[in-house]
C-alpha cells in the first residue's frame, strides 16, 4: 500500500515537474541530446531527478496537511496581544507595509471607522479616563479668523489646549500669505501637485505689514492650502484624510436663506465625542489620493473646520492621513496620549507631525542612538516652519537645525505651556553674518599655518601666504609692522583687520554697523487676551478689547567675535538688515535699551546675544 501511495505520489510530482511554473534544477554541464531530441540521462542523473521529485511530493502533501489544519477550530492557541496594549511595539515594517496598501488603491474614497479604528484613534489623542474639561476644550474650537483688524491675518484661539494645532496652521497660512500672495489672488484654488515643497528663494521680502489690508478671500484660501499642505505632508505626500461628521451633509449648503455656520451651528447642536463609540458613531473620512480632489473638498469644509469642532476634526486628519499605525510607530512612547494631562494640551508628538509629517517626539535632528536597538526619535528633515522653544534656553532640550533654520523665517514657539507663533518678513534673517564667514575664511587659513600647537602665532612665509590665499592688501606700513618681530599674533593681525576697509580685504563697514545685525520680528500669540491697544493704563469706563496679540521687535545680534562693550557704542542704521546698507541716507541712531521677556529667550536659542526693543505691553508666550 505504501508503495503504491509513493508511486502515486512520484507520478503526481512529475507531472508538476512537468509545468512551466517549476524551475528546473541547476546542472553542471547539458545534458546530451539523441538525434530525436530526447535527453539521454546517465543513471546518477535519473536517480537526482527521482528524488527532486518525491520531494516536491512530499512538499505537496505537507501543503496539503497544513491546510487542512488551518480549517479546523483551534482550543488552547494563545490570544494575539491586545492592539491597545501599552507595551506593544508596533513595527516600521507594518507601517510601511500599511502604506503600500493604501498607495495600491486608487481614487478617492469615503470610509466609516471601525470599533477598533475608532478605539485606537480615541485612545491615541485622549487616553483613558480623560476628563470632560479637556473634552470640552477640544470641542468648542474653531479655526477662524481674528475679527480684530489689526490682528486679521492671526488665527484667534479660545480655548486651552488646541494652540498646538492653530499656531502650526497659522505659521503655514503665514508663509502663504507673506511670500506666496500672487499665488492667492486667484479666483480658483491652483496648487501644483506637489503643494509647493521646497519652493525656496533666498532673496523674498514683504513690502509692507499691512496686515488689516489682507482680503477674506486671501484669507481663506491661504487657510485651504496650508491645510491640503499639511495633510499630504502627513500623508508622505501621497494621501490626504478629511474627517468630517455624519451630523453634517457631504454637501454643506446653506438652507431657506440661512448661512452655512448657523446651518452647521444647529446640526452640532448637542453633539458631544466623550468615547471611542460617540468618535466612531460621528465621525466619518475622506481619502484623498490627489490635490486637486482634496483642495476642492477642504474649501467646501471650511465652514465646518470654522464651527466649535474645526481644531479637533484637523488633528484627527492629519493622525488619519499619517495612519494610526505609523503614528505609534513614529513614537517612543505610544501608550501616553497625545492630548497631555492634566491641562489638555498638544504635545510635542502633535506639533511635530503638523510641521514636519512625522509624530516624532524629540525637537533634535535625526534620532539618537543609545545602542543595543534603543534609541530617540527627532526630525528627520529640513522643514518649511520651524520651532523654537523657552525649553531650550532652560537647557531642558535641545533644538536641532531642522527646526530652528527653517526654509522660511517662521517659527511655531513653544512655552511650558502654551504656542505663539514669530515669524519675519524678510528672509535675509537667516543669513549668515557676512563679516563672521569672512572671519571664519581668514582664521582657517591662520591656523592652517600655525605651527605653534595652537599658540595663535605664524612665521612670515606662513603670514605672506595666509594674505595670498584670502586676498588681503595691507599697506606697506601696516605689513612692516607686523612682520618686524619675526612672527605674528593672531589678535594683532585681527584688530588690523578690523581696521582695514572692505575693499582691500578687511572688514570695516562704512555703515557703522560693524557685523551688527539688525532686523524686525514679529510675534503672534492667538488667545483672546484683554488688551488696550498697547496701554497698560485705562480710563474711567473704557472696556479692555478680548483680542489676539501682536508685537513688532526690533532685534540687534552682535557677531560673536565683538566684545558686547565694544558694540554698545557702535551706532547702528535703523534701516538696516543683515548688515548691508540700504543705499540711502538713513537716519543713524543710537541701540535703544535692551528690553527682557520669555520670548527674547527663545529668540537667543535662534540668534545667540540678541538684543530685542518693542513699543508697548511686551510680548505674551503664554
Amino acid at each position: 500500500m505504501a508503495d503504491q501511495q509513493e508511486e502515486e505520489d512520484l507520478r503526481m510530482a512529475l507531472r508538476m515537474s512537468m509545468q512551466n511554473a517549476q524551475p528546473e534544477p541547476k546542472r553542471s554541464r547539458p545534458r546530451e541530446v539523441t538525434g530525436s531530441g530526447v535527453p539521454v540521462m546517465t543513471p546518477e542523473e535519473s536517480k537526482r531527478q527521482q528524488r527532486e521529485l518525491m520531494a516536491a511530493a512530499a512538499e505537496k502533501r505537507m501543503q496539503a496537511a497544513a491546510a487542512e489544519r488551518s480549517m479546523q477550530p483551534t482550543k488552547s492557541a494563545p490570544a494575539p496581544a491586545s492592539a491597545s496594549s501599552p507595551s506593544k511595539i508596533v513595527k516600521s515594517g507594518d507601517c510601511l507595509r500599511k502604506e503600500k496598501e493604501i498607495r495600491a488603491s486608487q481614487g478617492d474614497s469615503r470610509k466609516e471607522l471601525t470599533k477598533g479604528e475608532a478605539q485606537q484613534l480615541f485612545s491615541m489623542v485622549f487616553g483613558s479616563g480623560v476628563s470632560k474639561d479637556i473634552l470640552a476644550q477640544w470641542s468648542n474650537q474653531g479655526i477662524r479668523f481674528s475679527p480684530d483688524p489689526e490682528t486679521s491675518m492671526g488665527l484667534v484661539q479660545h480655548e486651552g489646549g488646541p494652540c498646538g494645532v492653530l499656531a502650526t496652521i497659522q505659521a503655514s497660512v503665514l508663509k502663504h500669505l507673506l511670500f506666496f500672495p500672487d499665488e492667492l489672488g486667484n479666483t480658483a484654488l491652483n496648487i501644483p501637485e506637489n503643494l509647493g515643497f521646497g519652493r525656496f528663494s533666498q532673496n523674498r521680502s514683504v513690502a509692507s505689514d499691512n496686515f488689516a489690508a489682507l482680503g477674506e478671500d486671501a484669507k481663506i484660501r491661504a487657510l485651504v492650502k496650508s491645510m491640503g499642505e499639511i495633510l499630504f505632508l502627513c500623508g508622505n505626500n501621497k494621501r490626504a484624510a478629511i474627517a468630517t461628521l455624519s451630523a453634517i451633509g457631504h454637501d454643506i449648503e446653506g438652507s431657506k436663506g440661512s448661512p452655512e455656520d448657523v446651518v452647521i451651528a444647529q446640526a452640532l447642536e448637542g453633539l458631544s465625542i466623550e468615547s471611542a463609540a460617540d468618535l466612531q458613531k460621528v465621525l466619518r473620512v475622506d481619502i484623498y489620493t490627489t490635490t486637486e480632489n482634496a483642495l476642492k473638498r477642504l474649501e467646501k469644509m471650511i465652514p465646518v473646520f470654522q464651527s466649535r469642532m474645526g481644531a479637533l476634526l484637523f488633528l484627527l486628519s492629519a493622525l488619519l492621513s499619517r495612519g494610526l499605525d505609523c503614528v505609534e510607530a513614529d513614537r517612543d512612547d505610544p501608550s501616553l496620549p497625545l492630548v497631555t494631562a492634566p491641562f489638555g494640551h498638544a504635545s510635542q508628538e502633535i506639533v511635530n507631525l503638523l510641521l514636519s509629517g512625522q509624530a516624532v517626539p524629540n525637537v533634535f535632528d535625526g534620532r539618537m542612538d543609545f545602542g543595543g536597538g534603543m534609541f530617540l526619535k527627532g526630525i528627520s528633515t529640513s522643514v518649511d516652519v520651524g520651532f523654537l522653544t523657552l525649553l531650550e534656553s532652560l537647557n531642558f532640550c535641545k533644538v536641532g537645525q531642522h527646526l530652528k533654520c527653517p526654509r522660511w523665517p517662521i517659527w511655531v514657539v513653544g512655552s511650558e505651556s502654551h504656542y505663539t507663533v514669530l515669524f519675519a518678513l524678510d528672509t535675509a534673517v537667516q543669513d549668515e553674518n557676512e563679516l563672521e564667514e569672512r572671519e571664519s575664511q581668514i582664521r582657517k587659513a591662520f591656523d592652517a599655518q600655525d605651527q605653534s600647537g595652537g599658540g595663535g602665532f605664524i612665521g612670515v612665509e606662513g603670514f605672506h601666504q595666509v594674505l595670498r590665499e584670502t586676498n588681503i592688501r595691507l599697506p606697506p606700513e601696516k605689513l612692516d609692522s607686523l612682520c618686524s618681530s619675526g612672527f605674528i599674533v593672531w589678535s594683532e593681525f585681527w584688530q588690523v583687520i578690523l581696521d582695514l576697509d572692505k575693499g582691500l580685504g578687511g572688514l570695516k563697514d562704512s555703515t557703522g554697523l560693524m557685523g551688527r545685525k539688525v532686523f524686525d520680528l514679529y510675534h503672534f500669540n492667538g488667545i483672546a487676551k484683554s488688551d488696550l491697544n498697547g496701554s497698560q493704563a485705562t480710563s474711567p469706563g473704557e472696556t479692555p478689547v478680548q483680542r489676539p496679540r501682536l508685537t513688532k521687535l526690533r532685534v540687534s545680534v552682535p557677531p560673536r567675535w565683538t566684545p558686547e562693550e565694544f558694540m554698545a557704542d557702535v551706532t547702528v542704521s535703523s534701516g538696516s538688515v543683515g548688515g548691508e546698507s540700504s543705499g540711502k541716507d538713513t537716519e543713524v541712531t543710537k541701540p535703544e535699551p535692551a528690553q527682557q521677556a520669555p520670548l527674547v529667550d527663545c529668540i537667543r536659542t535662534r540668534w545667540p546675544r540678541a538684543v530685542c526693543n518693542w513699543v508697548g505691553d511686551p510680548p505674551s508666550i503664554v
